[in-house]
């Protein structure tokens, strides 16, 4: 059983407007006239994917920050259009957007919420939490102290976003800003920001590789903790048990960022190439210890992570040892869970939304099989 829905024999999944109504596991074709559509008997049916991280402003280029300086908003509003309908192709139906620039995924979610077929559900986070000069600032998130830290949940919240994002740590894409093993915010400023997102219903992303910016974050109550490379100034940490266990006692989610075009050279942020063996093992790690584990593509930072990347995740965590059907509810009924979606997305059951990924072949065994896109239905419409 696939969360929702059997993998063999066959089944008619019967649609009303954009949501599921029925899925009958006998086969049987309606009796009503409705319209049926015959995929034939290779195909599989899947709940339509969720990236749980992307960044729908990088185009994904060979310098995405310059890129996006150059870019004026409306021009960027149309490349973020495209970004989106790429990731729908792809059978990626719903993206959590962790950084834009002014808002403007914002104005994709209420296109999407009038068209649908043009593009996922888009759960936005508006500018990144970030401090002066930080990671990511040129987005325009820039905040610094506990009150002004609250002030800015609270208008991310009354424009709109989803979910708050804050760079917990330094990064690798930000010239001048604080490497990636350094924390931004201390324990003071993380709490605040939960407690405020989380009084207004919002959860909580936090950028972290840094080992102190995991422990502060989780420490925190955050809902999910983005990268989770357990950096330190030497490397990657060898005594992380503690901290696995209290990510798994705690429930934090572990948003890994895989996904790789294998087409595309690997080129990782400097300081990083030497690491990427122990970091996959520290990812291995939290799915063996039981951590939830969803799969976050970072779709937009570079050449390797375009923006229908994520169906890629599942080969890369079949390769740590997860099995594929694990790795496929880590990116659909578990990932829901997390986007605070559940119900609507993530299954496919009576009353879930209509968003159903067709592909060709067993993913139960293959892998794979996930790339071989039949059909992708969003909100009931067919878009390829």
């Amino acid at each position: 059983m696939f969360d929702g829905f059997s993998l063999s024999g066959p089944a008619t999944v019967h649609v009303s407007g954009d949501r599921i109504v029925r899925v009958d596991r006998t086969g049987a074709l309606p009796a009503d006239g409705s319209e049926v559509i015959d995929l034939g008997r290779s195909a599989c049916l899947l709940p339509g994917l969720i990236d749980t991280h992307v960044h729908l402003a990088f185009d994904a280029g060979p310098d995405p920050v310059t890129s996006l300086a150059a870019t004026s908003d409306s021009n960027l509003l149309a490349h973020m259009r495209a970004a989106a309908r790429s990731a729908l192709l792809a059978g990626i139906t719903t993206v959590r957007d962790l950084g834009d620039r002014g808002y403007l995924s914002l104005a994709l979610v209420e296109e999407m919420a009038e068209h649908p077929e043009q593009g996922p559900e888009i759960l936005p986070a508006g500018p990144p939490l970030t401090t002066p000069g930080g990671h990511c600032h040129f987005l325009g998130g820039e905040v610094e102290g506990v009150e002004a830290l609250r002030a800015a949940v609270r208008e991310h919240h009354a424009r709109g976003c989803a979910v708050i994002k804050i760079m917990a740590s330094g990064g690798n894409m930000t010239p001048d800003s604080l490497p990636p093993h350094a924390s931004q915010y201390g324990p003071e400023d993380l709490r605040a920001v939960v407690d405020e997102a989380h009084r207004l219903g919002l959860p909580v992303a936090a950028h972290a590789h840094g080992v102190q910016a995991i422990r502060d974050a989780v420490e925190a109550g955050v809902d999910s903790l983005e990268h989770v490379t357990f950096l330190t100034a030497d490397g990657i940490a060898s005594e992380t048990a503690d901290l696995i266990d209290a990510i798994v006692r705690t429930g934090t989610f572990v948003s890994l960022t895989l996904g790789l075009d294998p087409s595309k050279a690997l080129q990782p942020p400097k300081g990083m190439a030497a690491h990427v063996n122990a970091i996959l093992d520290t990812y291995s790690n939290l799915h063996k210890h039981g951590a939830n584990v969803v799969i976050g593509s970072d779709a937009g930072i570079g050449p390797w992570k375009p923006h229908n990347v994520l169906p890629h995740g599942v080969a890369d965590l079949a390769r740590l040892g997860v099995a594929p059907l694990d790795a496929l509810i880590s990116m659909t009924s578990l990932a829901a869970r997390l986007c605070r979606v559940e119900g609507r997305k993530g299954r496919i059951t009576a009353g879930a939304d209509a968003d159903i990924l067709v592909v060709n072949g067993d993913v139960e065994h293959d892998p794979a099989a996930v790339l071989d896109v039949q059909a992708v239905f969003r909100a009931g419409i067919r878009v390829c």
